[in-house]
């Protein structure tokens, strides 16, 4: 009895003992992307740039359309595999997706609230918070991080890429999709194709609702595609009433309300489409939308 106990108790104590690994682990590393830092002069702040490259650049010389994602520490993987399946599975053409990081020192939250926002919010129902100690929230730069990636970002990539610059897709999500109507409504000639996913129509109390009508008050064109897509869940919970705050916004109303005065004002040059995805919420839709996005835009062969 002594000696079967023994035995259990030696072969607990193996099964429980952790394994022992082999070798040192290494991070996993995406195939065919490089990282390059950039530092952006005019905001004294540095970045890096992500890319990756199509899985027939290095044996072929044609150049590619560009998609340059924001958001990129979840946007880029996400990006990046979905454009190269695509292409391997569904015939779609090949394309450069470069990602565009957060400053270097500063956390996400801190980063995107500032670079992405249009605006430094009037007082408001929504309160805001800094996840950086020491430092206030800031807001209101993205005019000037929207300058960097014209500046600074894309003489990068067109000096060390085979990229086709003259069709280039901006693609942004939430705070992110507020930085790209931004663009919009300030050059849009930036990007030919915009991939625009929940944006934050609410922040600010809805301050890009005065602006687009301050842009057709002095344009009459607007030469750009734009894809907007949203999740079917992002309305208001019952109960609750319409408002410009976080809070109470009803996201899908505001983005139909959005794209309704877009079509009011007849742009010239300007193509939209708006998808709501049934069943899709904030945190799960932005795979869907670019999906959906890169075939408005792109070639395929099936």
């Amino acid at each position: 009895m002594k000696t079967l106990l023994a035995l259990l108790t030696l072969c607990w104590s193996c099964a429980a003992a952790p394994a022992t690994p082999s070798a040192p682990s290494i991070p996993y590393t995406l195939d065919n992307t490089e990282v390059r830092d950039v530092h952006a002069t005019a905001l004294k702040r540095d970045y890096q740039v992500f890319v990756a490259l199509p899985d027939s650049y290095r044996t072929s010389t044609r150049r590619y359309p560009v998609v340059f994602v924001v958001d990129a520490s979840y946007a880029f993987p996400v990006a990046r595999n979905i454009a190269s399946r695509l292409h391997r599975h569904a015939g779609m053409e090949e394309a450069i997706v470069v990602g565009l990081s957060y400053a270097q020192g500063d956390s996400g939250s801190y980063s995107r609230g500032r670079d992405y926002t249009p605006s430094v919010p009037r007082p408001s129902a929504t309160r805001y918070h800094s996840d950086m100690p020491g430092r206030a929230p800031a807001f209101g730069e993205a005019a000037a991080y929207a300058r960097f990636i014209a500046s600074d970002v894309f003489p990068l990539i067109a000096a060390g890429y085979r990229a086709d610059m003259g069709r280039k897709i901006f693609v942004g999500h939430s705070y992110g999709g507020l930085l790209g109507l931004q663009v919009l409504l300030t050059n849009p000639r930036t990007f030919e194709h915009y991939i625009l996913g929940s944006p934050s129509l609410w922040f600010d109390r809805g301050v890009m609702f005065d602006r687009e009508q301050a842009y057709a008050a002095a344009h009459k064109e607007m030469p750009a595609s734009v894809f907007f897509g949203i999740g079917a869940r992002e309305t208001l919970a019952p109960g609750k009433s319409r408002s410009r705050s976080k809070e109470q916004a009803d996201m899908v109303a505001d983005l139909r309300e959005f794209q309704a005065s877009l079509a009011a004002h007849r742009y010239r040059g300007l193509s939209t489409t708006v998808k709501v995805f049934a069943d899709e919420d904030h945190a799960s839709v932005f795979p869907l939308v670019f999906t959906h996005g890169l075939r408005a835009y792109l070639k395929s062969t099936k």
